[in-house]
């Protein structure tokens, strides 16, 4: 098989995209959100809005670029080598892909607002420690032309600052996907203190009523609807997590060329050599899998889901092993919070676990591959 490579226009889009966000969304900027304790750099984000990325995947109808799922996962790459912290898998990947499907003249103006940086989401699905999109105890009530929804989510990434939020809940005859504005009364939003100094929260909905006009889809058709969306974020997130493997190996293999022990660098000692050969080959097989998700999703979206797994599964086990490996070869420096290699390791952790860890995408892989 051939290896799969960028295309040219995906090439542009990538320099376009690094030269962004080494400017404006370095290490350091999360360093400094970190310190003032905010979760959120809008300034940035109007940035990214100006440049086209909320509406990556928007229809060119309703204001957007619509460059395609592995496009976008240019731009997530690019965001994991600098660790930057946007809306943009939330609302720009996983919600625009859930809208697109709907068709509707009320989610067209929907990702209208989207692409003009006007609205950004919260997906509010999980409610234990793990991933499992297929139990939800979420209750939605129907109430004459409405619902009315009483339950609890958890690790419901950019909750706290999302104007919207998706919502996937328990119906009378099945999972119902709702839409509403986050500052709905009875709806509490309690900010989660995250380990990447990111944005999470949880969800208390006591009595929230929403109109029909919410409801995205019909009782029973919630799950596959937001499969779509959540085949997209999983795409994207490992696209995102690839890039910060990347990011810290170059990190590492600088370092080992800086660091010198009896007189030399210890680059030159075979040992790491064979440490730093050993995790180009992992990255590289897991930039091929990313590389393959993208176009699967943008050729055959009803049939990505193997190429999805295969790809967040890769990156998540690729990511864990790039931050292990930064922090051990650069001593006892690689824990201190003086150096950056920490915030990858961070970031990677919670990446594991967002959207579903590597234990959940390798047994959809063994599934589908009939094991």
């Amino acid at each position: 098989m051939a290896k799969l490579i960028q295309t040219e226009e995906e090439n542009m889009l990538q320099d376009a995209a690094r030269a962004l966000l080494e400017r404006s969304a370095p290490v350091s900027r999360l360093r400094e959100l970190r310190d003032q304790g905010q979760t959120r750099d809008d300034a940035l984000w109007q940035e990214m809005v100006a440049a086209g990325w909320a509406g990556i995947l928007v229809p060119e109808a309703a204001g957007g670029v619509d460059m395609g799922h592995a496009a976008a996962h240019v731009l997530a790459r690019e965001m994991g080598r600098t660790l930057t912290v946007s809306p943009f898998l939330s609302t720009a990947i996983i919600a625009a892909t859930v809208l697109r499907r709907c068709g509707d003249a009320r989610s067209q103006a929907a990702l209208s607002d989207i692409a003009s940086g006007s609205r950004t989401y919260a997906l509010a699905l999980d409610e234990s420690a793990k991933f499992n999109p297929e139990h939800i105890a979420l209750k939605a009530e129907k109430r004459g032309n409405g619902y009315v929804l009483n339950g609890e989510k958890q690790f419901v990434v950019d909750g706290s600052n999302a104007t919207h939020v998706m919502v996937l809940a328990q119906g009378e005859d099945g999972l119902c996907l709702f839409d509403l504005s986050a500052d709905r009364a009875g709806l509490t939003r309690t900010s989660t203190e995250m380990i990447d100094s990111r944005d999470a929260a949880q969800l208390v909905f006591e009595n929230v009523e929403v109109s029909g006009d919410e409801l995205l889809v019909a009782d029973g058709g919630g799950a596959d609807l937001l499969r779509f969306g959540l085949e997209a974020g999983q795409a994207a997130l490992a696209a995102e997590t690839g890039g910060l493997a990347q990011a810290a190996f170059e990190m590492t293999t600088g370092y080992l060329k800086e660091r010198k022990q009896f007189g030399v660098p210890i680059a030159s000692f075979q040992a790491l050599q064979h440490r730093a050969a050993h995790l180009w080959c992992e990255i590289e097989l897991t930039t091929s899998a990313i590389l393959h998700a993208g176009r699967i999703l943008d050729s055959d979206p009803q049939n990505a889901t193997l190429a999805v797994s295969l790809a967040k599964a890769r990156a998540t086990d690729t990511a864990q092993l790039a931050v292990r490996e930064g922090v051990q070869m650069h001593g006892g420096i690689g824990m201190t919070d003086a150096y950056d290699m920490g915030f990858y390791m961070k970031r990677a952790r919670v990446a594991a676990e967002w959207l579903g860890d590597y234990g959940y995408h390798a047994a959809q892989v063994a599934r589908l591959r009939g094991f």
